[in-house]
């Protein structure tokens, strides 16, 4: 723990925005830097993913976009900022583990895509991290839009990059720790759509004023320590904002 001036704990303050591809870790990456500057954390892909769930549970064409907005006005998911312990929660139950599973993923791009729904969630992810920003000062939001879409005035960006063969393995190897048995060769297929869909629809793309970061060679605890020195070049530990 870092300790500022004062001997408190340096907290971040303001809003970091991490965008990127599918597999590039960026919930591991933003889970940890949140918890490392003693922040709030936002997974806003988890709450694309909440909604298709929500989606698919009402047997609801994905293709009928008419039909998906009206059902996410009303399955808009309450989402917990705690990195340590993030939650999601459709009618009040979690469905953390849920929206990770292989329906899901095939599906989520299809509903990201519907102007009514980016418009439901953007709101509601705009909210959250004033609320955040107002009450505890810092928060660390993931997605593939923050800097350009929901954010666009966080006080640091970054894109975070890995190519694409990296991010199939990196995926492989999530979906077997969390118990789903996916070759590496299907899972490139699936990060390649992803990222077809993904650039279709966001458009996925740094904002003009974020800095790239490419993880392709460095683990997590390198790209971990390469956020925390931009963090630290622009002076976002509150420690730092009381020895000015």
């Amino acid at each position: 723990m870092t300790r500022g001036a004062h001997g408190r704990a340096a907290a971040l303050r303001g809003v970091v925005a991490l965008d990127g591809p599918s597999g590039t870790g960026k919930s591991t990456v933003a889970r940890r830097l949140a918890i490392a500057l003693h922040a709030r954390y936002l997974d806003t892909g988890a709450m694309y993913r909440a909604v298709t769930l929500a989606v698919l549970r009402a047997g609801v064409d994905v293709a009928d976009s008419t039909a998906v907005a009206d059902l996410a006005r009303g399955s808009v998911p309450a989402i917990g900022t705690d990195p340590a312990g993030p939650t999601v929660r459709l009618g009040g139950v979690d469905v953390a583990d849920e929206i990770r599973g292989a329906a899901v993923t095939g599906a989520v791009s299809a509903i990201a895509r519907v102007p009514e729904v980016r418009s439901v969630l953007i709101g509601e992810q705009r909210r959250i991290v004033a609320a955040v920003v107002a009450v505890d000062g810092g928060i660390v939001v993931e997605g593939r839009d923050i800097g350009t879409v929901v954010a666009p005035d966080a006080d640091l960006k970054v894109y975070l990059t890995a190519s694409a063969a990296v991010r199939a393995r990196r995926r492989s190897r999530q979906d077997a720790a969390a118990g789903r048995t996916v070759t590496v060769a299907v899972t490139r297929a699936d990060v390649d759509r992803r990222d077809a869909l993904d650039t279709r629809t966001t458009p996925l793309r740094p904002a003009d004023d974020a800095i790239e970061l490419d993880s392709s060679d460095l683990n997590v605890d390198g790209v971990i320590a390469a956020l925390l020195s931009l963090v630290d070049e622009r002076g976002l530990r509150a420690d730092e904002a009381v020895r000015r």
